[in-house]
């Protein structure tokens, strides 16, 4: 007889402790044994996930939970989600598996943007929430306040009667214990777990018809080819059973047969002979089958609808990397090779559209914003890829009166009071609206702007240096709306290369009265390499090798020591958030440069001259 079941996700803010509280539910539920070495945020597997501290992929769970009080014991599937907007794609798609959700809230932040985006979608799907209030034990924390701003939330996103009569709990994920008071401070997730069985529902689903179950999630495996996750909708599937896909207009992909079935036992995936409606399970067996296909039963031929999904609103260009050090670093270079891996990224990512230029030397890739985008370059280099990168570009749509639009963006800004004046002055002269300031206590003021897209490209970095570090900035897709018109972008020209070979100490030194540098001493360069940022507006072309000339007159005194400011080392996002229309980033596995598309002076003010004429 199979366990009862309960399918649920998590969602939350990004650091608001989604990860760590699985943890816990792993340790206390006996998913491990006590002896067992575990690593934090067990969840988070992806090498980029762990350095980075956020979720990027969606990933499934169970664990078996036997109530002290009755003795029953149910398995609760849990689906750990992305917290930021960026990976949006995979939250929409992991929702339909689930029959309900957990709000995780920090009781110091409360509601924020990705807070709402995602709550949104399992609101509008009918799930049943069960809200947390998280780190509890933090001594800044306000959880009634907190309270109050997710009920409005609720009832702004139009949460019907039920689904504002939601349950709360107060918990630290961290220490793992949960109760009913906001004043407890020791214990265990128990009350956490029986709330989750007393108010999810079981899944009601037809056991007794024919087998579907609708793709969500797809990977690869070395032996068993493609892998689809996702839940039985009605059915059950047995091992060797015959299969087919149907796309989603309910024409037959493929025809075969389930070779193999997996379910979720903690964080192992474990064979099993057979999977009934409600399960959450991987299958293996098709070779064209992708996400949001449905897989069933050969008597099946309408397809379970599949939820649509958000589209792109920025673009950037991947090109072939044509610098004269091209090639000495990476091993995957060619056009061929780029062009393969994308497509195979936009197969498994339905947020990723990708278009292949005329010239076949780029592709324009179309994602949900420069996090996403950049995860994927900086996957791509560690996977030993060469590439160049063109600045962000939105994409701009049109009305019904055929006029122009671009996608705006929700801006919540958490910043010290001393700041907020710049932060404003700033943000209005990116075209955005203030719609919202209020103070959020400990001295800080919490503003919300309705800004476009294309204003916020560039900003993050200047917004951190006039903050001094201590602002957070959270970003969500509002709406396509009309266009703003010119917005001014960067104030700054930079400094370029006239040369090619090693920066010597003696060049760089001259050079520091020019503006801020990006290279140290024998940093390998080449002509058109941007080497840094001139402190005037226009562009400036400097050489970077220039030693000092050597004659046979003997000083009096020793020569000084020359000693360099450090330069500005710019991450993979910095880089590809600073650059102008008219330069690239150089991403290689082992170095970010920073370059104008075109090397040659001569080719440069030519097309700048073609420019103007324009």
């Amino acid at each position: 007889m199979p366990l009862p079941l309960r399918n649920i996700a998590i969602i939350a803010h990004v650091d608001h402790g989604k990860t760590t509280l699985v943890d816990q539910l792993f340790r206390q539920s006996g998913t491990f044994r006590d002896n067992q070495r575990v690593e934090e945020r067990a969840m988070d597997s992806n090498d980029l996930e762990k350095e980075r501290g956020i979720t990027i992929l969606a990933k499934c769970t169970s664990v078996e939970w036997t109530s002290p009080a009755t003795g029953e014991t149910t398995r609760i599937n849990i689906v750990d989600t992305p917290g930021h907007a960026d990976f949006g794609a995979e939250v929409e798609r992991i929702l339909s598996m689930v029959d309900g959700v957990i709000l995780l809230v920090d009781s110091s932040e409360g509601a924020m943007p990705q807070t709402k985006f995602v709550t949104g979608k399992a609101l509008a799907l009918g799930l049943k929430p069960i809200v947390v209030v998280n780190k509890i034990d933090r001594p800044d924390g306000r959880p009634q306040e907190v309270l109050d701003e997710v009920f409005d939330l609720f009832v702004s996103l139009d949460a019907n009667d039920e689904q504002l009569e939601f349950p709360v709990l107060y918990a630290s994920g961290r220490n793992g214990y949960s109760g009913t008071d906001e004043t407890v401070r020791e214990g265990t997730l128990e009350p956490l777990f029986e709330k989750i069985v007393a108010h999810v529902p079981a899944p009601s689903l037809d056991v007794d018809g024919p087998f579907s179950f609708l793709a969500t999630l797809l990977d690869r495996d070395n032996f068993m080819g493609r892998v689809l996750t996702g839940r039985v909708q009605s059915g059950t599937i047995k091992i060797n059973q015959p299969i087919h896909a149907l796309d989603r207009d309910g024409k037959v992909l493929e025809v075969g047969r389930a070779s193999k079935i997996l379910s979720f036992r903690g964080l192992e995936r474990v064979p099993v002979e057979e999977a009934r409606a409600g399960d959450i399970i991987a299958l293996a067996g098709l070779e064209k089958a992708t996400v949001a296909n449905t897989v069933a039963d050969p008597s099946v031929t309408v397809p379970i609808e599949a939820q649509p999904i958000d589209p792109p609103t920025l673009a950037m260009r991947f090109a072939v990397n044509d610098s004269p050090f091209a090639g000495r670093e990476g091993d995957k270079v060619t056009s061929r090779m780029i062009r393969d891996r994308l497509l195979r990224e936009a197969e498994t990512n339905v947020a990723i559209r990708v278009t292949e230029s005329a010239d076949k030397d780029s592709f324009e890739v179309a994602g949900r914003g420069e996090l996403q985008l950049g995860v994927l370059i900086e996957t791509m280099r560690r996977e030993g890829f060469e590439l160049g990168i063109s600045r962000p570009r939105v994409l701009f749509g049109t009305d019904e009166k055929g006029g122009r639009t671009e996608p705006y963006e929700t801006v919540v800004i958490d910043v010290d009071d001393e700041f907020s004046g710049t932060v404003v002055e700033k943000m209005q002269r990116r075209k955005a609206e203030l719609t919202d300031m209020r103070p959020s206590g400990a001295g800080k003021t919490r503003i919300t702007f309705s800004a476009p897209s294309r204003g916020l490209i560039g900003y993050h970095g200047e917004f951190l240096s006039d903050t001094r570090g201590t602002g957070i900035m959270n970003r969500l897709f509002e709406k396509y709306a009309a266009h703003k018109g010119p917005i001014e972008g960067r104030q700054n020209g930079v400094l370029i290369s006239n040369a090619t070979g090693e920066a010597v100490a003696y060049a760089l030194n001259s050079l520091e009265d020019r503006g801020v540098l990006f290279v140290r001493p024998q940093d390998k360069v080449y002509e058109g390499m941007i080497i840094g940022e001139n402190a005037k507006p226009d562009d400036l072309e400097v050489n970077p090798m220039k030693s000092k000339q050597l004659t046979n007159f003997r000083s009096t005194g020793k020569d000084d020591a020359i000693r360099l400011t450090p330069p500005r080392i710019m991450t993979l996002e910095q880089a590809i958030a600073y650059i102008d229309d008219d330069e690239m980033v150089e991403v290689t596995p082992q170095t970010v440069r920073l370059r104008k598309a075109i090397l040659d002076p001569n080719e440069r003010k030519k097309a700048s001259r073609k420019k103007e004429m324009a």
